[in-house]
């Protein structure tokens, strides 16, 4: 066996590793509020919020989730709120891709944490930006009182799903709301603002005030049920549309409704009959280096997401610190930007006062240089014009720096690239493979750029830069503090700082801490990265482009 075999399955033992640990917290999550929250849930009558999207959506169809681990790991001092109390997935309903919200009442009662409304907002937001149907399963009890004014009064806050609903009813976006348990005070307007609104008998209530509120505020001795259950909706007040003995029979109802659901309109994104990669998809297990800081082929990468291995690269001699190809995911055309972190043989940046440049050996690392982004800028460009969807695959630990790199305009060449992608009119979906660090995060499509999908993997990084960097940066100006007040720090304090520094900078790095937070849609499996591509194009699909492409003021 070669050394690079041994490596290659050093590297498969180590993602396997970290996939198995992700498994383990996913399976955790997905018990909600627990075993007994999930027997008391069932004792009414109801269905759990993922039984609930299990029989909601095709059998044999594939599934994304979104925020799977949103929360994780916060609000321990309420118990913490697994999945942010809400469950989000993408999937089919007789044949048709939709969004769905499901309240898991488990956690809280279904009570809404912060974490809890930015995940509904980003629910909305997939929908609004594919113009793809959303259905609201509500169960919920409503906001987090503890956290109230974090929740509550922001732009980004509680309320803009109300807005939302208003102007996605607007948009012709359709939205189909299922009361399935409890939906009170300012919450009581999600179903309502929605175009449909169906509820459950004895299950199922709606009103601004509960009954005990309803007692101290004004006197009157009523039960919920009367007050806001099924029989008044349906019957007296015609709050809601539809009326249904049970969870499974709700189900079955919304169902029907999206079936009968018009075509929606096409972006005329092109593709063809898919085919398999050339290498098998779990390949990337091996490929990918068990440390961050290792090397290896993107080329070799790219071969196990892209239908037969085939691709069409762009300026494949030309600033080879990014690789950038036309190639097919699933059937769909995309073009690919991805980082490169093998050393190659490459030009050497032109510097002013320099003959020319050379041929030479470059570890790139991930490092973007001018050239580089010069190209990439161009690429996207190009996409746009053509109407090819942007994949962008992230194992990037900056842009390079030095008196040689800002000489030579990596700023401008940088902000080029940057101008590029925030401007880019075709949908973006980005997978963070390995390191994702500073400006690089932004000019490779970071969730701050507006992509459509972003996921990670579970050995992936995201920080401002490189732990070892930045605990080294926070020592330096930590001790400097100490030192002008007078006080002398031993190297065994130092030391043992930068240890402390060290291991609290590195646990932000790890990627359950971002997707906890939603700052990726959530952590998967390499091998599912085609799925969600292909998934996300298809929902990219129903949105038509109408904005014309433009970057505005440009430095060349």
């Amino acid at each position: 066996m070669s050394a690079t075999d041994i490596q290659f399955n050093k590297n498969e033992d180590a993602m396997k590793l970290a996939i198995s640990e992700l498994r383990k917290v996913s399976e955790q999550v997905k018990l909600g509020g627990g075993k007994k929250s999930i027997e008391k849930h069932k004792e009414k009558g109801k269905l759990t919020a993922r039984e609930r999207l299990e029989l909601l959506f095709d059998k044999n169809k594939p599934v994304t989730e979104i925020g799977e681990l949103a929360g994780y790991g916060m609000y321990e001092e309420y118990g913490g709120c697994p999945s942010g109390g809400v469950v989000v997935q993408m999937g089919y309903i007789n044949k048709r891709l939709c969004i769905v919200v499901a309240n898991d009442a488990t956690v809280k009662a279904g009570a809404w944490f912060p974490i809890t409304g930015k995940k509904n907002l980003r629910a909305q937001e997939i929908s609004i930006e594919n113009r793809i149907p959303i259905i609201y399963l509500v169960d919920s009890a409503g906001v987090f009182l503890p956290m109230q004014d974090e929740i509550f009064p922001d732009k980004e806050n509680f309320g803009r799903i109300f807005y939302n609903n208003s102007q996605m009813s607007a948009l012709g976006i359709p939205q189909i709301a299922a009361i399935m348990g409890s939906c009170v005070a300012g919450g009581a307007y999600l179903p309502i603002l929605s175009d449909e609104a169906l509820i459950v008998e004895k299950t199922g209530s709606v009103f601004l005030a509960g009954s005990y509120l309803v007692k101290s505020a004004i006197g009157e001795n009523i039960d919920n049920e009367l007050l806001g259950g099924a029989v008044t909706h349906c019957e007296i007040s015609g709050v809601t549309d539809y009326k249904s003995k049970d969870d499974a029979d709700c189900i079955k109802t919304v169902r029907n409704l999206i079936d009968k659901l018009g075509k929606p309109d096409v972006a005329g994104f092109d593709r063809v009959e898919p085919k398999a990669p050339q290498r098998p998809a779990t390949d990337v297990y091996g490929l990918l280096p068990e440390k961050v800081t290792g090397q290896y082929d993107m080329h070799e990468f790219i071969k196990c997401i892209v239908d037969e291995g085939e691709m069409v690269e762009y300026k494949a001699d030309y600033g080879k610190s990014i690789v950038c190809c036309y190639a097919r995911i699933d059937g769909w055309a995309v073009g690919i930007v991805a980082n490169q972190r093998e050393v190659v043989k490459a030009k050497k940046p032109k510097v002013s006062g320099e003959p020319g440049s050379f041929n030479t050996e470059m570890q790139f690392g991930g490092v973007i240089y001018s050239d580089s982004a010069d190209k990439a800028a161009r690429f996207i460009m190009n996409c746009n014009q053509k109407k090819v969807p942007l994949v962008f695959l992230q194992d990037v630990t900056g842009f390079m720096v030095g008196s040689r790199s800002e000489h030579g305009g990596i700023i401008k060449d940088g902000a080029k690239m940057v101008n590029a992608v925030s401007n880019s009119v075709v949908p973006k979906f980005t997978i963070i493979v390995g390191n994702s660090y500073g400006a690089g995060n932004y000019a490779m499509c970071g969730k701050a750029f507006g992509p459509r999908l972003i996921f990670s993997y579970p050995t992936s990084r995201l920080a401002v830069m490189g732990g070892e960097q930045a605990a080294k940066t926070l020592l330096q100006i930590q001790v400097s503090a100490m030192k002008s007040k007078g006080k002398e720090v031993s190297a065994e304090e130092e030391a043992a700082l930068l240890k402390k520094i060290t291991d609290k900078y590195t646990s932000t790095m790890d990627p359950k801490y971002a997707a906890a937070r939603l700052w990726c849609d959530g952590i998967i499996d390499p091998a599912e990265t085609r799925k969600v591509i292909s998934m996300g194009i298809e929902a990219a699909n129903q949105a038509p482009i109408t904005k014309p492409f433009s970057v505005g003021v440009i430095q060349t």
